[in-house]
């Protein structure tokens, strides 16, 4: 009988401590979308991806100018210039390619920029919630703007607005979440 008791009273004690968790939620893209530094570094972004794509939307407009004008002089060209004109197609559409590759492809320079523009934002902000998490005791700090699914949470465990009165900022888009 004491055996069990104290076996009992282990897991009890041991288990304990799992139930006196504290856990809160942030919306980081709430958080982000009210930071005026982090919407200048998006439009950046925007406007460096937009001039971008249009480079690259011309060479390749100048690539289909160039195969359009060859398919009408194929006909009549030697095969020496058939051949120099194709190469030459070939070799300015994998140019074009490549640079989109280099803009926009994975660790690109927009993902570079990116890097350069909003890290720095991104890391005040999860600062501050660690600093919040520690100051408040919470165990787990979730993120419902992620990945991750969360089908209900409890209003009372949001701490996006302490998170950006930490960071210094006030809300401008405030979300409702009685839906």
């Amino acid at each position: 009988m004491t055996k069990k008791f104290f076996i009992v009273l282990a897991i009890s004690l041991i288990a304990m401590p799992l139930f006196g968790q504290k856990y809160a939620y942030i919306d980081s893209e709430y958080i982000l979308g009210n930071m005026p530094d982090y919407t200048e570094a998006q439009a950046e972004l925007d406007r460096v991806a937009a001039v971008w794509q249009k480079e690259i939307e011309a060479r390749f407009k100048s690539i289909d100018s160039m195969y359009k004008k060859y398919q009408v002089e194929a006909i009549t060209l030697p095969d020496k210039m058939k051949k120099s004109r194709e190469d030459a197609i070939i070799t300015a559409e994998k140019e074009a390619k490549d640079l989109q590759k280099k803009r926009f492809g994975q660790d690109g320079d927009l993902f570079k920029k990116r890097e350069e523009l909003v890290k720095p934002i991104q890391d005040r902000v999860f600062t501050a919630i660690e600093e919040y998490a520690r100051e408040k005791a919470y165990a787990f700090v979730f993120d419902v703007a992620g990945s991750m699914t969360i089908v209900y949470a409890d209003p009372k465990w949001d701490i996006n607005d302490q998170v950006m009165q930490k960071l210094g900022i006030s809300a401008k888009n405030k979300t409702n979440n009685d839906d």
